[in-house]
């Protein structure tokens, strides 16, 4: 299912995705909130998600077609590689995310891994390494505790970064809550939200 308010981008991926016969476009929707009323119906495997919607954010939609279709995968589909959005969408539980301009291969070739259960995010998204080991040292943030704080904006639970990190959930939730208190956030999307500022993420 592709959910964005530009028909010519509605269009445009039904036309891209013709090339593959195992990937087909159930439907559409223009909103956030045309898109949870037409999950139930359309049942899609993977939903193609604009960013920015008319009527709700990105992360709100995540959110709740997770609740409404659990087994669906979500990738955020955007124009500009906003990070605090799509960090917040993929907190939120999305499964990738992919630049709107994107050759139309290569989109064929990222829907089909994020099918397969892998997490795709455009590298032009996340900022290069030598900035990241800067800004590390300035945030006053541990390697654990930034370790945890990157597993939870890629949308990991606290129960999936402690099985993917070998922490117990408890030192997990002690690690997150002191990256909130060096980055001075109320909750776990406001610290991404920071992190990706400071060029964390």
């Amino acid at each position: 299912m592709v959910v964005d308010d530009h028909p010519v981008v509605r269009d445009g991926v039904a036309l891209l995705l013709r090339s593959d016969p195992s990937l087909t476009v159930v439907g559409s929707a223009e909103s956030g909130h045309t898109a949870l009323s037409r999950v139930l119906e359309l049942r899609p495997d993977l939903i193609l998600l604009d960013l920015r919607l008319p009527d709700m954010l990105a992360p709100e939609v995540v959110g709740e077609l997770r609740k409404l279709q659990p087994a669906a995968r979500i990738v955020v589909f955007t124009a500009h590689g906003d990070h605090q959005g799509v960090l917040a969408a993929l907190d939120s539980g999305a499964h990738g995310c992919l630049l709107k301009d994107v050759a139309g291969t290569d989109l064929v070739a990222a829907l089909r891994r994020v099918l397969r259960g892998e997490r795709v995010v455009d590298p032009r998204i996340l900022p290069d390494d030598g900035q990241r080991s800067d800004a590390l040292a300035r945030s006053g943030l541990t390697r654990r505790e930034y370790e945890v704080l990157r597993l939870a904006a890629q949308g990991q639970t606290n129960p999936e970064i402690a099985e993917s990190t070998g922490l117990a959930r408890n030192t997990v939730k002690t690690y997150l809550q002191s990256a909130l208190h060096k980055l001075g956030a109320r909750n776990r999307v406001e610290a991404i939200g920071k992190a990706s500022e400071a060029g964390l993420l």
